[in-house]
């Protein structure tokens, strides 16, 4: 069913003056420019850094697929017994290409596995997709375009069979292919020896001639079938390689393609890696890093986390919502000029107007802090822009250090929560990382759960959580000595404490009980007869130590993850705009159509087409004038009487022309600007033909958006 849900007045309104505001921010506050360019600068390096890490990502798996081909074409080229063997049961060298289920991301893989192929192996590739492949004809036509580098329109072609190179007109059938590689093959042979070298240098002698099928799902089983029989009956002429992009399971092969067919393939399954893993990357090296000054509040990054999640595991759909981020923020943050890195922030500072200084002083968590100062302070830093500066720089220069704290000890803290039973605050560090930006996580069930969990680790799942948080810790700075210290004297102690036999039974008979029963109730059931045992009994040395550890781990989270919405001037660097997100992510279809057709100002900002009190402007596109008259009506609409309403909004501001002929060509151009408009609001759904009255036409839409 489709439902309409109508929002209340006051909400309504109140939604309409923040996007009013939004759109005169960027045009009423200073350094509008700066703001661009830091933005775009910012971007740019957010881009870079996220191809660099799906280069990264997929480079094992091209690694892979060149080292596929490299093996199918060297058995081609020495035409070794193996390469003889498949020519006699003709089979054909197939990788079948695992990618998942995230098929927006698919032609970034494909585009960058064409270009490392043409790089390295081969400058034969071509790139099939279902939509452009209905038969036999039209797959080989695509495929012979593609490899002679000659874009093919189907539809200008009088004879569907040939296709047009240069001069000559070629038949696309798989003879015709492998009389064309041979002639180019041998050019490449005949050259010079510098230019053979040249050559040989990117491309192998004899290249294989790859085809990828981009969703191989979506072809038809008799067009891939038929292409399959065919070439396996000239694989012993023309080095051909097939690669199925899969999006679901391997086993989609085998429903697809009968055995007979299937058994002329030579498949070797390759994987690529989990999107979430590939997610759950980006994160780390985006968010969890001070690299980049711009962050994301937890609401915010759980909306992006949740569409991925829940619609279409899309990595690239995510990265755009990103972007989307941190345009909307420099677009409607006066004070985002500040969102620079370490270097720039003295100078950016310095430079602030005094209404830039307003801004500031307007800030929520700026307002808590001055609160909380001394009376003499309060006053220099309302009145006193030059004191107001230096404290902006201080406070800047604390947000930036916090950051780096934070991300340190919150991988120390997923060193601990990642290694329990259950995972109480999530295996994966986003999902620790939004906990803490949200609340403050020491304050819930799952953080007090995941405490008494550790306090019955074993010794040697503590001494390797505390050796990965020293490494952690190390590698962040100086600022942590002290507690790598103190992590390292604990070491020390775990390492010179000797237990007796039987308080390391109890231990691990305990680790092992929780092991066992990992359902809540006999969890929870084993924590508390564990706790009821300890009051009776004396804590041994290595329980009193553990106690020790986890006490102070808990301690550094308290001090280090505090939620970044208590720090002062967090606005600046947090987009926290949950709301304003999820109405550029959540479309509303119908709302944004009737928006730009009822009041077309709100898009196109020409004030000649403003119109106050539920007006009509003849400067209006026709479709708008079209559709606003059409709201007046009931379910049926006489089409003469709405010509007549059309033509009077048109012709309101014309003058009364005397000449007849040419006022009878202005009513025909009238008519057919009518005519025009109304066939656009049927294509758009909101009207249609009636059955009941030939001259009207049946409503279609009703009530408000």
């Amino acid at each position: 069913g489709c439902f309409v849900f109508k929002p209340s007045t006051k909400k309504r309104r109140s939604s309409e003056k923040t996007a009013s505001d939004f759109r005169s921010t960027s045009h009423d506050s200073e350094d509008t420019e700066l703001r661009f360019v830091t933005c775009q600068s910012l971007w740019n390096q957010i881009k870079s850094e996220t191809e660099q890490i799906q280069e990264d990502l997929n480079k094992q798996l091209l690694d892979n697929l060149l080292s596929f081909l490299s093996r199918s074409h060297s058995d081609f080229q020495e035409k070794t017994t193996k390469w003889t063997c498949r020519m006699k049961f003709r089979e054909i060298p197939t990788a079948a290409l695992v990618l998942g289920v995230n098929v927006t991301d698919h032609d970034l893989t494909f585009r960058g596995l064409s270009d490392v192929l043409q790089d390295n192996i081969t400058p034969y590739v071509a790139l099939l997709e279902a939509k452009d492949c209905p038969g036999i004809k039209n797959l080989m036509q695509k495929l012979m375009g593609q490899l002679m580098n000659c874009d093919i329109d189907v539809d200008s072609l009088e004879d569907e069979e040939c296709v047009q190179v240069s001069q000559n007109r070629i038949r696309c059938s798989m003879p015709s292919l492998v009389s064309w590689y041979g002639s180019v093959t041998k050019k490449t042979d005949s050259e010079t020896p510098s230019k053979k070298r040249n050559s040989s240098s990117r491309h192998w002698q004899s290249p294989p001639v790859v085809v990828i099928f981009k969703d191989m799902e979506s072809f038809t089983t008799k067009v891939l079938q038929d292409f399959i029989v065919i070439s396996s009956q000239h694989i012993h002429e023309l080095p051909l390689v097939l690669i199925f992009g899969i999006a679901t399971s391997p086993m989609i092969i085998h429903r697809l393609l009968p055995h007979s067919v299937s058994s002329l393939l030579c498949i070797e399954l390759f994987q690529s890696l989990s999107c979430k893993e590939h997610l759950s990357t980006i994160i780390d090296k985006l968010l969890l890093t001070s690299q980049f000054p711009f962050k994301l509040g937890g609401k915010v990054l759980q909306i992006l986390i949740n569409i991925f999640l829940y619609h279409d595991f899309s990595v690239q759909n995510f990265i755009k919502g990103f972007q989307l981020c941190i345009v909307e923020h420099f677009f409607s943050q006066p004070l985002s000029v500040l969102c620079c890195h370490l270097a720039d922030i003295k100078k950016r500072v310095y430079s602030l107007s005094h209404d830039q200084c307003e801004n500031i002083r307007r800030l929520p968590s700026f307002r808590r802090y001055v609160e909380n100062q001394e009376s003499g302070k309060q006053i220099e830093l309302l009145t006193n822009d030059s004191f107001l500066k230096e404290e902006t720089e201080k406070l800047l220069e604390d947000l930036h250090v916090y950051h780096e704290n934070y991300v340190s000890i919150l991988r120390c803290l997923h060193v601990f929560t990642s290694s329990l039973p259950k995972y109480p605050l999530g295996k994966q560090i986003r999902e620790l990382h939004c906990a803490c930006l949200e609340n403050q996580v020491w304050e819930t069930e799952e953080y007090e759960s995941s405490l008494q969990l550790a306090r019955m680790l074993n010794k040697t799942d503590l001494v390797t959580m505390l050796q990965q948080c020293v490494e952690i810790l190390i590698s962040s700075g100086k600022q942590f000595d002290r507690t790598v210290e103190k992590l390292k004297e604990f070491l020390t102690q775990f390492q010179n404490l000797e237990e007796t036999s039987q308080e390391r039974d109890v231990s691990l008979s305990s680790q092992k009980e929780l092991q066992k029963k990992t359902d809540l109730y006999h969890l929870q059931k084993t924590l508390l007869e564990l706790k009821e045992s300890r009051r009776s009994k004396k804590l041994t040395k290595f329980e009193m130590l553990r106690f020790e550890v986890v006490d102070y781990i808990d301690r550094l989270v308290r001090k280090y993850l505090v939620p970044a919405d208590n720090r002062t001037l967090h606005e600046i660097v947090y987009f926290n705009a949950a709301t304003v997100l999820r109405g550029h992510l959540n479309a509303a279809p119908r709302t944004a159509l009737h928006t730009a057709l009822n009041n077309p100002h709100w898009y196109l900002k020409n004030q000649a087409l403003k119109c106050d009190g539920g007006g009509i402007s003849n400067k209006a596109p026709d479709i708008c004038i079209v559709y606003k008259l059409h709201l007046e009506c009931g379910r049926l609409i006489n089409l003469v009487d709405w010509l007549e309403a059309f033509s009077t909004v048109v012709m309101a501001a014309e003058e009364p022309n005397a000449d007849a002929a040419s006022s009878d060509q202005v009513d025909d151009i009238i008519h057919a600007r009518f005519i025009r408009a109304v066939s656009e609001l049927e294509l758009l759904g909101f009207i249609k033909p009636s059955k009941q009255k030939t001259d009207h036409v049946a409503r279609l839409t009703w009530g408000g958006c």
